[in-house]
């Protein structure tokens, strides 16, 4: 049985990185009063189309909307690995990282958790890890399948129990998400518009200078 503060992280493509994932983030830092939330982007994501800039860029971006808010980080290891960017890999470096005690926990949102049959050895990610699944409010949630297992199986109802071991619990947290997402942010600057207060200005000042996204 485990006591350790839980080691809580969020991946994706952050392509670029906007306030809905950041206000994700703080939202299950506070709600978990864990120490932070470390934000992992992939270097080349398997099941996504290629990102529209480099990993190096969108992790620079993510540096920089982090930059002044403590409960946040950025975690490089993806963007450093010469491996794929599997979850699998990550979780197997997080946990020789953390040892074998250390709560870790991946949070995910539900549509992403839906699809996790078709993810590399999905089935072993919960010797390694627990998982967060963010849902929408009212959204009624009715998995199928193997996911319906899964959850059956592995389901917590408080997040107190994720502190308690290391790995194998699955836990839905429900969170009212902004409505952003990067396909708009990259649609309005091609279109020539401005995606300011959809992101921090930082991020926004950085696609600018660096003519990111078909900006010109």
């Amino acid at each position: 049985m485990s006591d350790l503060q839980p080691w809580v992280f969020m991946g994706g493509t952050f392509d670029p990185v906007h306030n809905g994932h950041l206000r994700t983030a703080l939202e299950i830092q506070q709600w978990l009063a864990c120490d932070q939330v470390h934000l992992i982007p992939s270097r080349s994501p398997v099941h996504r189309d290629e990102p529209g800039c480099s990993a190096r860029q969108r992790y620079e971006m993510l540096a920089l909307a982090v930059e002044d808010e403590s409960f946040l980080s950025v975690d490089a290891r993806e963007i450093e690995s010469q491996e794929a960017s599997y979850t699998l890999n990550t979780l197997r470096s997080l946990r020789q990282e953390l040892g074998e005690q250390r709560p870790l926990v991946m949070v995910m949102g539900v549509d992403a958790y839906l699809t996790l049959p078709t993810w590399r050895q999905w089935d072993t990610f919960l010797s390694l890890c627990h998982i967060i699944v963010v849902s929408r409010p009212g959204y009624h949630f009715h998995p199928e399948g193997q996911i319906n297992e899964l959850t059956r199986k592995h389901r917590m109802d408080k997040p107190e129990a994720l502190s308690l071991r290391p790995c194998g619990g699955v836990l839905i947290h429900e969170l009212t998400p902004l409505g952003i997402s990067a396909t708009q942010i990259r649609a309005l600057i091609a279109q020539g518009q401005s995606p300011r207060y959809l992101m921090p200005d930082r991020v926004w000042q950085y696609i600018q200078q660096n003519k990111l996204y078909g900006y010109k």
